[in-house]
């Protein structure tokens, strides 16, 4: 008497047998992934029924057999889901993965007549994989879990406003082949009188982007914004958030981090983002933070030992030194 493969059983062939799908095809059907879609529908999962099918449902509907085995349209449908949720659209066509799903399920039948499924290699394999699947699963249950409610997110921003100041800047580079292996660049005088005219251009309101189009120079060497960038806080290293942070609206500032490197901000305006604009970043935060949380609560609950010994890490090897050796220590 035929079987119907349970979508239970499925769900676990998803990860045991049907994502070796693309592999198999291309071993024992390297023809398929070279078949143009005729045409193939958006989603294999969601397509319509062919013209005659049968009006069975779904799940009661046997599109494939294998043996003792039957698959329902709706447990295909369903694992091709899985699939397409996990790796994206699928680039075969139905009957190509239909065909390759039917050798798959030929192959672990003919492993289980062969007893391969009692041999130690492949229980440890099957048992790793459920151990996988089972942490997986409790995993993304923890991650809904940990999704802060809108309260939650609205309590979060009123008490972290600072966090979402934000700054317009135009800044302004200028590199030198001072220091640099760049040989190209401004020569240190250029860029030292570039960055002087700048200055003072900064200085009395003058027009920065006409006196950098009008000065001869490498685009690789002098950058200057076209339009002003907007920056939250965080978003900028450290030296120029505080930096650009600092200054008051038209102000600009000079930093210089290097020799023959000249850096200027131009504060254009400040702003501050509201909370329907940074609401995603927050709920990923403090989901993110809830879910360590949980599973750090977990791990102390779960009793976990490891032998210190064992999981030591193994001692640095020393590295050899680069010096060269005098001549007493050459002779010995």
């Amino acid at each position: 008497m035929l079987r119907v493969l349970g979508f239970s059983n499925v769900l676990i062939q998803v990860r045991l047998i049907f994502s070796c799908v693309s592999l198999v095809a291309l071993v024992i059907g390297p023809g398929y992934a070279q078949q143009p879609p005729s045409p193939p529908p958006a989603s294999i999962a969601s397509s319509a029924h062919a013209p005659g099918n049968d009006a069975l449902p779904p799940a009661e509907r046997v599109v494939l057999k294998v043996g003792n085995v039957q698959v329902t349209q709706a447990d295909f449908e369903s694992m091709v889901r899985t699939l397409e949720e996990q790796q994206g659209p699928a680039d075969l066509t139905r009957q190509a993965i239909g065909d390759n799903y039917a050798q798959l399920l030929t192959l672990s039948q003919q492993a289980i007549a062969h007893h391969l499924d009692t041999s130690p290699d492949v229980v440890r394999q099957l048992a790793l994989d459920r151990t996988q699947i089972l942490s997986n699963a409790e995993f993304a249950r923890l991650k809904q879990q940990a999704k802060p409610t809108s309260d939650e997110i609205g309590a979060y921003y009123s008490a972290h406003l600072d966090d979402y100041d934000t700054v317009e800047l135009r800044r302004l580079f200028i590199w030198s082949s001072e220091g640099s292996k760049n040989t190209h660049g401004l020569s240190p005088q250029a860029a030292k009188e570039l960055a002087e005219k700048a200055r003072q251009a900064y200085a009395s309101g003058g027009d920065v982007g006409k006196l950098v189009s009008d000065t001869p120079h490498d685009p690789e060497n002098v950058m200057l914004d076209k339009e002003p960038l907007i920056f939250q806080r965080g978003e900028l290293p450290p030296s120029l958030e505080k930096a650009a942070f600092a200054l008051k609206d038209g102000g600009w500032t000079e930093l210089n981090d290097a020799p023959g490197t000249y850096v200027f901000l131009q504060l254009v305006a400040r702003s501050r983002r509201d909370l329907k604009v940074v609401s995603p970043q927050i709920e990923k935060k403090l989901q993110t933070q809830k879910l360590r949380q949980e599973l750090e609560d977990l791990k102390k609950n779960a009793g976990i030992w490891m032998d210190e010994e064992y999981f030591a890490a193994p001692p640095q090897k020393p590295v050899a030194s680069t010096q060269p050796k005098s001549s007493a220590q050459q002779k010995q």
